[in-house]
Protein backbone atom coordinates (compact mmCIF):
# COMPACT_ATOMS: atom_id res chain seq x y z
CA UNK A 1 0.00 0.00 0.00
CA UNK A 2 1.27 3.33 -1.13
CA UNK A 3 1.71 5.27 1.50
CA UNK A 4 -0.46 8.82 1.72
CA UNK A 5 1.90 11.78 0.96
CA UNK A 6 0.21 15.38 2.55
CA UNK A 7 0.08 18.10 -0.22
CA UNK A 8 2.20 20.27 1.71
CA UNK A 9 5.11 18.11 0.89
CA UNK A 10 4.35 18.07 -2.87
CA UNK A 11 5.75 21.11 -5.23
CA UNK A 12 2.68 23.20 -6.51
CA UNK A 13 0.15 21.51 -5.24
CA UNK A 14 -2.67 24.31 -6.82
CA UNK A 15 -5.78 25.55 -5.80
CA UNK A 16 -8.95 26.53 -7.50
CA UNK A 17 -8.79 29.77 -9.49
CA UNK A 18 -10.76 33.03 -9.18
CA UNK A 19 -11.62 34.87 -12.10
CA UNK A 20 -12.32 38.72 -12.62
CA UNK A 21 -13.69 40.30 -15.65
CA UNK A 22 -14.19 44.02 -15.95
CA UNK A 23 -18.06 45.07 -15.09
CA UNK A 24 -18.06 47.50 -17.86
CA UNK A 25 -17.89 44.59 -20.05
CA UNK A 26 -22.23 44.15 -20.75
CA UNK A 27 -21.81 44.22 -24.77
CA UNK A 28 -20.47 42.66 -27.83
CA UNK A 29 -20.39 44.25 -30.55
CA UNK A 30 -18.44 43.21 -33.92
CA UNK A 31 -14.59 42.90 -31.96
CA UNK A 32 -15.03 43.70 -28.63
CA UNK A 33 -11.66 43.60 -26.74
CA UNK A 34 -11.85 41.73 -22.92
CA UNK A 35 -9.59 41.42 -20.59
CA UNK A 36 -9.68 38.54 -18.06
CA UNK A 37 -7.50 38.11 -14.57
CA UNK A 38 -6.79 34.42 -13.36
CA UNK A 39 -5.46 34.74 -10.05
CA UNK A 40 -3.48 31.83 -8.73
CA UNK A 41 -0.84 31.06 -6.64
CA UNK A 42 0.72 28.40 -9.01
CA UNK A 43 -0.42 29.97 -12.26
CA UNK A 44 -2.73 28.88 -14.72
CA UNK A 45 -2.67 25.51 -16.91
CA UNK A 46 -5.33 26.24 -19.23
CA UNK A 47 -8.02 28.68 -19.84
CA UNK A 48 -11.50 28.88 -22.20
CA UNK A 49 -13.75 31.37 -23.06
CA UNK A 50 -17.03 30.89 -24.82
CA UNK A 51 -20.16 32.55 -26.17
CA UNK A 52 -23.51 31.30 -25.70
CA UNK A 53 -26.83 31.88 -27.18
CA UNK A 54 -29.75 30.58 -27.82
CA UNK A 55 -28.69 27.01 -26.82
CA UNK A 56 -25.78 26.82 -28.74
CA UNK A 57 -22.14 27.50 -27.52
CA UNK A 58 -19.46 28.63 -29.79
CA UNK A 59 -15.37 28.53 -28.41
CA UNK A 60 -14.40 31.97 -28.65
CA UNK A 61 -11.27 32.03 -27.33
CA UNK A 62 -8.73 29.48 -25.16
CA UNK A 63 -4.82 29.79 -23.98
CA UNK A 64 -2.44 27.16 -22.88
CA UNK A 65 -0.44 27.66 -19.40
CA UNK A 66 0.70 31.10 -17.92
CA UNK A 67 2.99 30.98 -14.81
CA UNK A 68 2.61 33.70 -11.90
CA UNK A 69 0.00 34.24 -9.68
CA UNK A 70 -2.13 36.94 -11.39
CA UNK A 71 -2.34 36.51 -15.21
CA UNK A 72 -4.41 38.52 -17.60
CA UNK A 73 -5.17 37.92 -20.91
CA UNK A 74 -6.20 40.03 -23.30
CA UNK A 75 -8.25 39.23 -26.52
CA UNK A 76 -11.31 40.44 -28.73
CA UNK A 77 -15.19 38.79 -29.43
CA UNK A 78 -17.48 39.70 -31.32
CA UNK A 79 -19.51 38.69 -34.57
CA UNK A 80 -16.31 39.36 -36.71
CA UNK A 81 -15.03 35.97 -35.79
CA UNK A 82 -18.13 34.77 -34.54
CA UNK A 83 -20.39 35.52 -37.72
CA UNK A 84 -23.40 33.24 -36.57
CA UNK A 85 -24.02 35.78 -33.44
CA UNK A 86 -27.31 38.03 -34.14
CA UNK A 87 -28.06 41.02 -32.02
CA UNK A 88 -29.77 40.15 -28.56
CA UNK A 89 -29.24 38.56 -25.70
CA UNK A 90 -25.89 36.31 -24.66
CA UNK A 91 -23.76 34.81 -22.42
CA UNK A 92 -20.11 34.91 -21.78
CA UNK A 93 -19.08 31.77 -20.14
CA UNK A 94 -14.79 31.70 -19.03
CA UNK A 95 -13.38 28.70 -17.31
CA UNK A 96 -9.79 28.40 -15.87
CA UNK A 97 -7.90 25.12 -14.31
CA UNK A 98 -5.11 26.35 -12.23
CA UNK A 99 -1.29 25.36 -12.45
CA UNK A 100 0.06 22.78 -10.19
CA UNK A 101 -0.69 18.97 -9.04
CA UNK A 102 -4.09 19.65 -7.67
CA UNK A 103 -4.95 22.58 -9.52
CA UNK A 104 -9.12 23.26 -9.34
CA UNK A 105 -11.32 24.50 -11.89
CA UNK A 106 -13.30 27.88 -11.65
CA UNK A 107 -16.08 29.31 -14.41
CA UNK A 108 -17.13 32.83 -14.63
CA UNK A 109 -20.32 33.78 -16.61
CA UNK A 110 -21.76 36.73 -17.77
CA UNK A 111 -24.66 37.67 -19.41
CA UNK A 112 -23.85 39.92 -22.42
CA UNK A 113 -26.03 42.14 -25.35
CA UNK A 114 -24.73 41.37 -29.00
CA UNK A 115 -25.00 44.67 -30.60
CA UNK A 116 -23.76 44.57 -34.14
CA UNK A 117 -25.32 47.22 -35.57
CA UNK A 118 -24.86 50.71 -34.05
CA UNK A 119 -28.61 52.36 -32.62
CA UNK A 120 -29.75 54.89 -34.45
CA UNK A 121 -30.76 58.48 -33.44
CA UNK A 122 -33.20 61.38 -34.06
CA UNK A 123 -33.47 64.97 -32.49
CA UNK A 124 -36.16 66.72 -32.37
CA UNK A 125 -36.40 70.34 -34.72
CA UNK A 126 -36.97 72.98 -31.87
CA UNK A 127 -35.04 75.76 -31.87
CA UNK A 128 -32.76 76.01 -28.98
CA UNK A 129 -31.42 79.39 -27.94
CA UNK A 130 -28.42 79.32 -25.49
CA UNK A 131 -26.46 81.42 -24.23
CA UNK A 132 -23.68 80.97 -21.43
CA UNK A 133 -24.75 79.52 -17.98
CA UNK A 134 -27.62 78.28 -19.50
CA UNK A 135 -30.12 74.78 -19.34
CA UNK A 136 -32.63 73.86 -22.06
CA UNK A 137 -34.04 70.46 -23.27
CA UNK A 138 -34.01 68.41 -25.28
CA UNK A 139 -35.97 65.52 -26.78
CA UNK A 140 -35.03 62.48 -28.74
CA UNK A 141 -35.96 59.00 -30.43
CA UNK A 142 -33.30 56.05 -30.46
CA UNK A 143 -34.01 52.81 -32.08
CA UNK A 144 -31.95 49.85 -31.88
CA UNK A 145 -30.01 48.65 -28.62
CA UNK A 146 -27.99 51.18 -26.93
CA UNK A 147 -26.72 51.42 -23.12
CA UNK A 148 -26.24 54.73 -22.86
CA UNK A 149 -27.89 58.58 -24.39
CA UNK A 150 -28.04 61.84 -24.20
CA UNK A 151 -26.43 64.99 -24.82
CA UNK A 152 -23.28 66.05 -25.13
CA UNK A 153 -21.98 69.59 -25.03
CA UNK A 154 -18.38 69.93 -25.66
CA UNK A 155 -16.71 67.68 -23.21
CA UNK A 156 -19.25 67.49 -21.06
CA UNK A 157 -22.66 65.26 -21.21
CA UNK A 158 -26.01 65.23 -19.97
CA UNK A 159 -28.48 61.48 -19.52
CA UNK A 160 -31.36 61.01 -21.08
CA UNK A 161 -34.67 59.68 -19.34
CA UNK A 162 -37.64 57.83 -20.60
CA UNK A 163 -40.55 60.20 -21.35
CA UNK A 164 -43.06 60.94 -18.23
CA UNK A 165 -46.28 59.16 -18.28
CA UNK A 166 -44.73 57.05 -20.90
CA UNK A 167 -44.42 58.22 -23.83
CA UNK A 168 -42.39 57.39 -26.45
CA UNK A 169 -38.89 58.92 -26.66
CA UNK A 170 -36.49 60.04 -24.44
CA UNK A 171 -35.94 63.75 -23.12
CA UNK A 172 -32.39 65.51 -21.80
CA UNK A 173 -32.00 68.10 -19.71
CA UNK A 174 -28.46 69.65 -20.83
CA UNK A 175 -26.43 73.26 -20.12
CA UNK A 176 -24.18 75.13 -22.04
CA UNK A 177 -21.60 76.29 -19.38
CA UNK A 178 -20.22 78.99 -18.30
CA UNK A 179 -16.87 78.75 -19.78
CA UNK A 180 -18.05 76.82 -22.74
CA UNK A 181 -16.48 78.24 -25.83
CA UNK A 182 -19.57 79.98 -28.35
CA UNK A 183 -20.45 78.30 -30.90
CA UNK A 184 -20.07 74.78 -29.32
CA UNK A 185 -22.89 72.62 -30.75
CA UNK A 186 -24.88 70.36 -28.42
CA UNK A 187 -25.04 66.93 -29.57
CA UNK A 188 -27.84 63.84 -28.91
CA UNK A 189 -25.80 60.87 -28.79
CA UNK A 190 -26.06 56.93 -28.55
CA UNK A 191 -23.98 54.86 -27.31
CA UNK A 192 -24.13 50.40 -27.19
CA UNK A 193 -21.20 49.86 -25.42
CA UNK A 194 -19.61 48.46 -27.98
CA UNK A 195 -17.84 50.77 -29.70
CA UNK A 196 -20.73 52.31 -31.80
CA UNK A 197 -21.46 55.83 -31.31
CA UNK A 198 -23.78 57.96 -33.31
CA UNK A 199 -24.83 61.52 -32.58
CA UNK A 200 -27.13 63.76 -34.37
CA UNK A 201 -26.98 67.73 -33.92
CA UNK A 202 -29.34 70.11 -32.39
CA UNK A 203 -30.58 73.29 -33.34
CA UNK A 204 -28.81 75.85 -31.38
CA UNK A 205 -29.68 80.01 -31.88
CA UNK A 206 -26.96 81.96 -30.05
CA UNK A 207 -27.29 85.61 -29.45
CA UNK A 208 -26.54 87.28 -32.20
CA UNK A 209 -24.28 90.26 -30.57
CA UNK A 210 -21.33 88.92 -28.30
CA UNK A 211 -22.53 88.22 -24.95
CA UNK A 212 -21.34 90.04 -22.32
CA UNK A 213 -18.22 89.63 -20.42
CA UNK A 214 -19.31 88.48 -16.95
CA UNK A 215 -19.32 91.05 -14.12
CA UNK A 216 -15.53 92.23 -12.77
CA UNK A 217 -15.63 92.57 -8.63
CA UNK A 218 -13.13 93.26 -6.21
CA UNK A 219 -13.18 91.50 -2.70
CA UNK A 220 -10.71 93.32 -0.52
CA UNK A 221 -9.60 90.64 2.24
CA UNK A 222 -9.23 92.35 5.58
CA UNK A 223 -6.84 90.39 8.29
CA UNK A 224 -10.40 89.86 10.13
CA UNK A 225 -11.84 87.84 7.40
CA UNK A 226 -8.62 85.94 6.82
CA UNK A 227 -8.26 84.46 10.02
CA UNK A 228 -11.76 83.79 9.98
CA UNK A 229 -11.53 81.51 7.01
CA UNK A 230 -8.31 79.66 8.26
CA UNK A 231 -9.60 79.07 11.79
CA UNK A 232 -12.62 77.66 10.46
CA UNK A 233 -11.52 76.02 7.06
CA UNK A 234 -7.54 75.15 8.04
CA UNK A 235 -7.55 75.11 11.84
CA UNK A 236 -4.50 72.89 12.39
CA UNK A 237 -2.68 74.40 9.16
CA UNK A 238 0.45 76.17 9.24
CA UNK A 239 2.33 78.09 7.16
CA UNK A 240 1.89 81.30 5.39
CA UNK A 241 -1.54 82.43 6.15
CA UNK A 242 -1.70 83.72 2.16
CA UNK A 243 -0.85 80.19 0.80
CA UNK A 244 -3.17 78.77 3.20
CA UNK A 245 -5.92 81.44 2.26
CA UNK A 246 -5.40 80.58 -1.52
CA UNK A 247 -5.68 76.64 -0.97
CA UNK A 248 -8.51 76.83 0.70
CA UNK A 249 -10.14 78.99 -2.12
CA UNK A 250 -8.92 77.18 -5.25
CA UNK A 251 -7.89 73.52 -4.42
CA UNK A 252 -11.07 73.22 -1.29
CA UNK A 253 -12.92 75.03 -3.96
CA UNK A 254 -12.30 72.40 -6.61
CA UNK A 255 -12.89 69.28 -4.49
CA UNK A 256 -15.98 71.20 -3.09
CA UNK A 257 -17.95 71.31 -6.47
CA UNK A 258 -16.75 67.83 -7.30
CA UNK A 259 -18.35 66.82 -3.93
CA UNK A 260 -21.62 68.84 -5.14
CA UNK A 261 -21.20 67.50 -8.67
CA UNK A 262 -21.58 63.52 -7.69
CA UNK A 263 -24.48 64.39 -6.24
CA UNK A 264 -26.10 63.95 -9.11
CA UNK A 265 -25.84 60.28 -8.58
CA UNK A 266 -28.26 60.75 -6.51
CA UNK A 267 -30.79 62.17 -8.15
CA UNK A 268 -34.52 61.04 -9.00
CA UNK A 269 -35.57 59.25 -12.38
CA UNK A 270 -38.72 61.42 -11.97
CA UNK A 271 -40.28 64.67 -11.74
CA UNK A 272 -40.32 65.95 -7.81
CA UNK A 273 -41.99 69.51 -9.17
CA UNK A 274 -44.85 70.82 -10.86
CA UNK A 275 -44.79 74.58 -10.25
CA UNK A 276 -42.07 77.00 -10.90
CA UNK A 277 -39.38 77.52 -9.07
CA UNK A 278 -38.82 80.54 -6.01
CA UNK A 279 -36.55 83.23 -5.03
CA UNK A 280 -35.22 83.71 -1.66
CA UNK A 281 -38.62 85.91 0.19
CA UNK A 282 -37.34 89.71 -0.20
CA UNK A 283 -33.73 89.15 -1.02
CA UNK A 284 -31.91 91.34 -2.54
CA UNK A 285 -28.69 89.51 -5.13
CA UNK A 286 -25.34 91.18 -3.78
CA UNK A 287 -23.51 88.48 -6.15
CA UNK A 288 -24.73 87.33 -9.25
CA UNK A 289 -23.85 84.17 -11.25
CA UNK A 290 -20.57 83.27 -12.92
CA UNK A 291 -18.74 86.94 -11.17
CA UNK A 292 -14.92 86.69 -11.74
CA UNK A 293 -13.56 87.88 -8.35
CA UNK A 294 -10.26 89.81 -7.83
CA UNK A 295 -9.04 88.62 -3.66
CA UNK A 296 -6.62 91.72 -3.01
CA UNK A 297 -4.78 91.72 0.24
CA UNK A 298 -2.89 94.88 1.59
CA UNK A 299 -3.46 95.73 -1.91
CA UNK A 300 -2.24 92.92 -3.75
CA UNK A 301 -4.25 90.58 -5.98
CA UNK A 302 -3.74 86.99 -4.21
CA UNK A 303 -6.25 85.02 -5.80
CA UNK A 304 -9.30 85.18 -8.51
CA UNK A 305 -12.11 82.68 -8.88
CA UNK A 306 -15.48 82.42 -10.69
CA UNK A 307 -18.57 82.58 -8.55
CA UNK A 308 -21.45 80.13 -9.25
CA UNK A 309 -24.29 80.98 -7.88
CA UNK A 310 -26.20 84.00 -6.22
CA UNK A 311 -25.27 85.62 -3.09
CA UNK A 312 -29.27 86.37 -1.75
CA UNK A 313 -29.26 88.76 1.40
CA UNK A 314 -32.37 89.48 3.66
CA UNK A 315 -31.86 90.17 7.36
CA UNK A 316 -29.27 88.35 9.37
CA UNK A 317 -30.50 84.52 10.58
CA UNK A 318 -33.53 84.48 8.28
CA UNK A 319 -34.97 81.07 7.24
CA UNK A 320 -33.64 79.61 4.28
CA UNK A 321 -36.37 78.61 1.86
CA UNK A 322 -36.30 75.72 -0.52
CA UNK A 323 -37.02 76.97 -4.01
CA UNK A 324 -38.95 73.94 -5.08
CA UNK A 325 -40.19 70.68 -3.72
CA UNK A 326 -37.85 67.53 -3.98
CA UNK A 327 -36.12 65.78 -1.87
CA UNK A 328 -32.46 66.62 0.41
CA UNK A 329 -29.41 64.70 -0.76
CA UNK A 330 -26.83 66.62 1.10
CA UNK A 331 -27.50 68.54 4.45
CA UNK A 332 -23.83 69.16 6.62
CA UNK A 333 -20.66 71.20 6.24
CA UNK A 334 -19.12 71.29 2.77
CA UNK A 335 -15.58 73.68 2.73
CA UNK A 336 -15.91 77.47 1.43
CA UNK A 337 -20.21 76.77 1.31
CA UNK A 338 -20.39 76.44 4.77
CA UNK A 339 -23.50 74.57 5.97
CA UNK A 340 -24.82 73.27 2.74
CA UNK A 341 -28.34 72.11 1.50
CA UNK A 342 -28.64 70.42 -2.00
CA UNK A 343 -32.03 69.33 -2.67
CA UNK A 344 -32.95 67.30 -5.71
CA UNK A 345 -35.86 67.92 -7.59
CA UNK A 346 -35.26 64.96 -10.56
CA UNK A 347 -33.34 64.28 -13.50
CA UNK A 348 -30.32 65.64 -12.62
CA UNK A 349 -31.63 69.08 -11.45
CA UNK A 350 -30.60 70.17 -8.33
CA UNK A 351 -30.31 73.60 -5.81
CA UNK A 352 -27.48 74.42 -3.21
CA UNK A 353 -28.03 76.61 -0.16
CA UNK A 354 -24.98 77.52 1.15
CA UNK A 355 -23.71 79.95 4.30
CA UNK A 356 -26.31 78.74 6.56
CA UNK A 357 -25.96 79.19 10.39
CA UNK A 358 -28.27 76.19 10.90
CA UNK A 359 -29.58 73.16 9.56
CA UNK A 360 -33.00 72.04 10.17
CA UNK A 361 -33.05 69.11 7.55
CA UNK A 362 -31.55 65.96 7.16
CA UNK A 363 -30.18 63.78 4.27
CA UNK A 364 -33.99 61.97 2.40
CA UNK A 365 -36.34 64.95 3.88
CA UNK A 366 -38.84 65.94 1.19
CA UNK A 367 -39.15 69.34 1.58
CA UNK A 368 -41.69 72.05 -0.12
CA UNK A 369 -41.58 74.99 -2.14
CA UNK A 370 -41.28 77.73 0.01
CA UNK A 371 -40.33 75.49 3.00
CA UNK A 372 -37.95 76.51 5.95
CA UNK A 373 -34.92 74.14 5.83
CA UNK A 374 -32.66 76.37 8.09
CA UNK A 375 -31.01 79.73 8.51
CA UNK A 376 -28.61 82.00 6.85
CA UNK A 377 -25.34 83.13 8.21
CA UNK A 378 -21.92 83.76 6.88
CA UNK A 379 -20.15 80.07 7.25
CA UNK A 380 -17.62 78.81 5.12
CA UNK A 381 -15.77 81.77 2.64
CA UNK A 382 -18.86 83.91 3.23
CA UNK A 383 -17.95 87.97 4.04
CA UNK A 384 -21.41 88.75 5.55
CA UNK A 385 -24.54 87.11 6.03
CA UNK A 386 -26.22 85.49 3.55
CA UNK A 387 -27.36 82.63 1.23
CA UNK A 388 -25.39 81.44 -1.16
CA UNK A 389 -28.35 79.99 -3.75
CA UNK A 390 -26.80 78.03 -6.86
CA UNK A 391 -28.07 75.62 -9.87
CA UNK A 392 -26.57 72.34 -10.89
CA UNK A 393 -27.53 70.22 -13.91
CA UNK A 394 -26.01 66.61 -14.00
CA UNK A 395 -23.28 68.12 -12.06
CA UNK A 396 -22.54 71.30 -14.06
CA UNK A 397 -23.66 74.70 -12.15
CA UNK A 398 -26.20 76.97 -14.34
CA UNK A 399 -27.20 80.38 -14.13
CA UNK A 400 -30.71 79.95 -11.98
CA UNK A 401 -32.44 83.15 -13.23
CA UNK A 402 -34.97 81.31 -16.34
CA UNK A 403 -35.94 78.69 -13.54
CA UNK A 404 -37.33 81.59 -11.60
CA UNK A 405 -39.30 82.32 -15.02
CA UNK A 406 -42.77 80.55 -15.37
CA UNK A 407 -43.11 81.14 -18.95
CA UNK A 408 -39.53 79.87 -19.45
CA UNK A 409 -40.37 76.83 -17.73
CA UNK A 410 -43.54 76.45 -19.66
CA UNK A 411 -41.75 77.10 -22.85
CA UNK A 412 -38.58 75.11 -22.05
CA UNK A 413 -39.71 72.03 -20.10
CA UNK A 414 -43.33 71.53 -19.74
CA UNK A 415 -44.63 71.93 -23.47
CA UNK A 416 -41.93 69.43 -24.64
CA UNK A 417 -42.15 67.25 -21.66
CA UNK A 418 -45.96 67.93 -20.81
CA UNK A 419 -44.90 67.98 -16.97
CA UNK A 420 -47.30 66.73 -15.32
CA UNK A 421 -49.55 68.93 -13.36
CA UNK A 422 -47.44 72.56 -13.89
CA UNK A 423 -49.34 75.30 -13.40
CA UNK A 424 -47.91 79.45 -13.78
CA UNK A 425 -49.36 80.23 -10.68
CA UNK A 426 -47.40 82.26 -8.48
CA UNK A 427 -44.84 81.90 -5.63
CA UNK A 428 -45.51 80.94 -2.26
CA UNK A 429 -46.31 83.61 0.21
CA UNK A 430 -43.41 84.75 2.19
CA UNK A 431 -42.57 82.86 4.64
CA UNK A 432 -44.94 80.53 4.12
CA UNK A 433 -43.43 76.51 5.35
CA UNK A 434 -45.30 73.60 3.96
CA UNK A 435 -45.36 70.51 5.90
CA UNK A 436 -42.27 68.03 5.13
CA UNK A 437 -42.38 64.52 5.47
CA UNK A 438 -39.88 64.69 7.95
CA UNK A 439 -38.03 68.16 7.61
CA UNK A 440 -37.38 70.50 10.71
CA UNK A 441 -38.82 67.71 13.28
CA UNK A 442 -35.41 66.95 14.87
CA UNK A 443 -33.52 70.46 13.90
CA UNK A 444 -29.85 70.73 15.00
CA UNK A 445 -27.18 73.02 14.98
CA UNK A 446 -24.16 72.99 12.46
Amino acid sequence: MLPLIPCIALVGCGGKPSIDVPVSLTTIGQATPVAVTVHETHGVKKATAMLEQNGTQYPVWQTGEAKGPDATFKFTVGARTTPQLKDGKARLIIEATGGGFMGGTAQLERDVTVATQPPQVSADSDQHYLYLGMADLATMNVTGSYTAAGVRVGDQTFRAWPMPGGKPGLFSLFAFAWNMPQGTTPLVFASNGAGNDVTTPLTVIFPKKEQPVYTQHTIQVSDQFMQKVLGELDPNGTGDPVARFVRINSEMRKANNKTLADLRLKSADHFLWSQPFTRQSHSAAEATFADVRSYIYHGQKIDQQVHLGYDLAVTQHVGVEASNDGRVVWAAPLGIYGNCIVVDHGYGLQTIYGHLSRIDVHEGDMVKRGGVMGLSGMTGMAGGDHVHFAMQLDGVQIDPKEWWDPHWIKDHVARRVDLPGFTEQAAAPAGESPKRHSAGKHSHHR
